[in-house]
C-alpha cells in the first residue's frame, strides 16, 4: 500500500487495518484513535458508549463558517473463509493490492468503514485541506445494532452539518435509509439416543456462496445457505426417517449466509436412494442459482454417528420454521425507483447449549424497511414462522429510518461540487441499508446530513474490495466540498 494514492488516506487506512476492531470489541481501535488525536494535538472526547469525538479549528479565513461533522464507524464485519485462520480479536487484516482494488486475504477488508475513518482523519491532519471548524464522530457497534449512535452522549456534537462517510457507491449521495429490527428465536429440546436399528450418519454442506450485505445485496438473487440447506433437509425428511443432530449456518445478522451444514441420521438401507435424491436436488439448486451463485457447492458425505439427536417431532418443527421463515426482498418501493422497501434476512442458525448443558437451536433474523409499519409487519411474519419451533422469540429495539430531505442546503453544495470537479451529475438516492443518520436525527432534529463514500463491492463478505481510484476521487470531492462549505 506504500505506492498507492492518495497516500495521506491510505497510510492511515493501513494503520487502521493493523487494529482488531470486531463489533462490540472496539477497545483497541478507540484507544488508537485517542492516541492519534494526542499525537496530532487534536481535541478528543470519549463518551460512555466509547464513541470518539474529535475537533479542530477552522483554517484561516473560514472561522465564521458553520462547523462540519465527518462521521464514520469504528467496527467492522468480521467474516472469513472456512480455511482462514485469522483471529479477528488479535490479528491484523492482511491487505492485498491487485490492480485498482484493495481486498483482504481470506477475510473482509474492513474498508466498511475503515476508509471513512481514514478520510476523516486525513481531513484533520493534511495541511492542504481548507475547511471550517471540523468535528469527527467515530461511533461503535454500527454493524450489530447501531448502539453507539443510539447511546451517543446528548449535546456532544456542536455542528449541525454532517457528512457520513459510510457509503459504498462512487458518485452517489445518499439522503435516506431504511430502519431495521432484529428477531431471535430459541428452540430448546431434549436430546435422545437413536432408536434401535442400523443408522447412517450424514453431513450435508452448502458453501461457495457470495453472501454479501443483507441490505444492499438482498435483491441480487443470491442464495442464502440456510435456506438451501433447509430445502435439502426437508427433502430427505419427507423421504425417510431422518433425525437431526446439529446444524450450523451463517454468522452475522447483516450478512447473507454463505455456508451452512448439518449432521443427520438416516436408515442405513436408504443410503443409495438418498444419494441419488440429493444429487438430483443439488443439480436443480445449482441450475437455479447458476447466474447469481456460480460457485455454489452442495455436498453430502458420510460421517460418524452422533451421541444424541433431536426427536422426530422436534426435527419436523424446526424444518417447518426454517422452510417457512421468509428471506429476501419482500417489496420494492412504489415511490423511489430501484429501491428495496422491505426485506428480511435469515441470518444464522446454530446448535448451542445453555450453561447447564441443555441444548437449543438459535435462529437470528434481521428485518429492514423504509416504512415503519412495514418493518413491524415483516417482523410479525418472521415471529409467526419462528414460533412454529421456538419456545422463545424476542426482538431487538430496532432503529429508525432516515427520511430523505431533498431541500438540504448541504446536499446542494455537495452536488454542485461534484459537477464542478467531474462535469457530471451525482446520483442522489436513498438506500436499503441501515445508516446511523436516522438515530442522529432523534437527538439533533435540525441536523443536515448526506452520506458519500468510494466504490466497494461485496462488503460483509471475504470478497469485499475497495477501488483505489474511486477512493482518490472521493477524497478530492470531500476536500472540495469542505472548501466550498
Amino acid at each position: 500500500m506504500n505506492n498507492i494514492e492518495p497516500r495521506e488516506v491510505f497510510d492511515i487506512f493501513a494503520q487502521i487495518n493493523q487494529i482488531p476492531r470486531p463489533s462490540k470489541h472496539e477497545q483497541k481501535i478507540s484507544r488508537w484513535l485517542q492516541d492519534f488525536a494526542a499525537e496530532h494535538q487534536i481535541e478528543c472526547i470519549v463518551d460512555d458508549a466509547m464513541n470518539v469525538v474529535m475537533r479542530v479549528p477552522a483554517t484561516p479565513g473560514y472561522e465564521d463558517h458553520p462547523a462540519v461533522i465527518l462521521q464514520a464507524h469504528q467496527d467492522m464485519v468480521c467474516e472469513k473463509d472456512a480455511d482462514c485462520t485469522i483471529d479477528f480479536m488479535n490479528d491484523p487484516i492482511q491487505t492485498v493490492v491487485e490492480g485498482d482494488w484493495l481486498h483482504a486475504k481470506g477475510t473482509t477488508l474492513g474498508a466498511d468503514d475503515g476508509i471513512g475513518i481514514a478520510m476523516a482523519l486525513a481531513a484533520f491532519t493534511c495541511s492542504d485541506v481548507k475547511h471550517p471548524a471540523l468535528e469527527a464522530l467515530f461511533t461503535v457497534d454500527e454493524e450489530t445494532g447501531l448502539t453507539g449512535a443510539d447511546r451517543l452522549q446528548d449535546g456532544i456534537l456542536r455542528g449541525r452539518r454532517l457528512i457520513n462517510l459510510d457509503n459504498e457507491d462512487d458518485g452517489h449521495i445518499c439522503i435516506g435509509c431504511a430502519g431495521g429490527i432484529d428477531s431471535l428465536g430459541r428452540m430448546h429440546y431434549t436430546p435422545q439416543p437413536l432408536p434401535e436399528g442400523k443408522w447412517l450418519g450424514l453431513r450435508l454442506r452448502v458453501d461457495g456462496l457470495p453472501g454479501g450485505h443483507s441490505g444492499e445485496d438482498i435483491n441480487k438473487g443470491r442464495a442464502n445457505a440456510n435456506k438451501v440447506l433447509a430445502y435439502f433437509l426437508a427433502e430427505i425428511f419427507d423421504s425417510t426417517d431422518m433425525f437431526l443432530a446439529t446444524i450450523h449456518g451463517g454468522n452475522l445478522r447483516n450478512a447473507i449466509a454463505r455456508e451452512a451444514e448439518a449432521i443427520v441420521c438416516v436408515p442405513f438401507e436408504d443410503r443409495e436412494r438418498l444419494r441419488i435424491l440429493f444429487n438430483e436436488k443439488a443439480a436443480q439448486v445449482e441450475a437455479v442459482y447458476q447466474a447469481t451463485n456460480p460457485d455454489i457447492h452442495c455436498q453430502m458425505e458420510t460421517t460418524a454417528l452422533p451421541d444424541a439427536v433431536m426427536s422426530f417431532s422436534d426435527t419436523s418443527r424446526l424444518l417447518a420454521t426454517l422452510t417457512t421463515c421468509p428471506h429476501g426482498m419482500i417489496r420494492m418501493s412504489a415511490d423511489i425507483p430501484d429501491l428495496v422497501e422491505t426485506s428480511t434476512n435469515l441470518a444464522s442458525v446454530h446448535s448451542k447449549a445453555e450453561a447447564d448443558g441443555r441444548p437449543y437451536i438459535e435462529i437470528n433474523t434481521s428485518q429492514r424497511s423504509s416504512i415503519e409499519a412495514q418493518k413491524h409487519q415483516i417482523k410479525r411474519h418472521v415471529e409467526y414462522a419462528l414460533s412454529i419451533a421456538c419456545d422463545e422469540v424476542t426482538h431487538g429495539d430496532g432503529y429508525p429510518g432516515w427520511a430523505p430531505n431533498v431541500n438540504s442546503p448541504l446536499l446542494d453544495v455537495i452536488v454542485a461540487t461534484h459537477k464542478q470537479l467531474f462535469s457530471s451529475e451525482p446520483k442522489v438516492l436513498a438506500i436499503h441499508a441501515g445508516l446511523e443518520c436516522g438515530l442522529f436525527l432523534t437527538k439533533y432534529p435540525d441536523m443536515d446530513m448526506v452520506s458519500v463514500g468510494p466504490q466497494m463491492y461485496d462488503v460483509h463478505s471475504p470478497k469485499e474490495r475497495l477501488s483505489i481510484s474511486s477512493t482518490a476521487k472521493t477524497w478530492k470531492w470531500l476536500k472540495a466540498t469542505l472548501a466550498a462549505l
